[in-house]
């Protein structure tokens, strides 16, 4: 199956160079550009890509700004498509924000082509390009805005799931890979994968980036916590 990909950047340049490595993948379709966010907005509604590579710093609307308008749809819009934001910075403002807004996550502008490629496909397939170093910036982050206030709706959430799947959201938020995790609790790989899919289902979440900020929002982590 063939990926959908549009390109939304100011930088001419980065939109073609993105889109000649793209295009040169058998199992990845460039089937459109755009200078700016709110161009970006309406290429996405008629191009119907599956991700979007969103550059976060534009004119005329920024990529926060036009990724939360294209993941909140208008009514009868059933097609939404992954949103990948792009950065100059290794921590944006913006990131957080965007994690909130439903971005699957984050790619640096000057990555090795092989991880911007590799980016595509893991956002497409459904999973979050949260790498746990990625996941430890946000913590530092949270940590840096003071203890989050508690949203009460989340922490009734959280007594939809098992005191296991309950650990292994916590130590996703800790920023723990599945390797880690499964070390640290003595289970297979595997398992830990089936337990995230169940919390993820259970809570009503996209993918991993939103699991790391609903455990922050809920009070399950505190920053500064160990």
């Amino acid at each position: 199956m063939t990926i959908r990909v549009i390109i939304v950047d100011d930088q001419a340049m980065v939109r073609a160079g993105f889109a000649a490595l793209l295009a040169a993948q058998t199992d990845i379709d460039v089937v459109g550009e755009a200078p700016d966010g709110r161009r970006g907005v309406e290429v996405a509604r008629a191009a119907l890509p599956d991700v979007v590579l969103m550059d976060v710093r534009m004119p005329e609307l920024d990529g926060l700004a036009a990724a939360r308008e294209i993941l909140s749809p208008p009514p009868g819009v059933v097609r939404v498509p992954k949103v990948l934001m792009l950065t100059t910075f290794d921590v944006d403002d913006y990131v957080y924000e965007a994690l909130r807004a439903g971005a699957s996550g984050f790619l640096l502008k000057d990555a090795p082509p092989a991880d911007l490629i590799s980016a595509v496909r893991v956002v497409a397939a459904g999973e979050a390009l949260l790498a746990p170093s990625v996941t430890r910036r946000l913590i530092a982050d949270f940590a840096g805005r003071g203890p989050a206030p508690r949203k009460n709706g989340a922490a009734l959430r959280l007594n939809g799931i098992t005191p296991r799947e309950t650990e292994v959201l916590e130590l996703i938020a800790r920023g723990l890979s599945n390797q880690e995790i499964a070390g640290r609790l003595v289970l297979a790989e595997q398992t830990v994968k089936t337990h995230i899919g169940r919390v993820l289902s259970k809570l009503g979440l996209r993918d991993r980036a939103q699991a790391v900020i609903f455990a922050y929002e809920s009070g399950l982590v505190t920053p500064g916590d160990r």
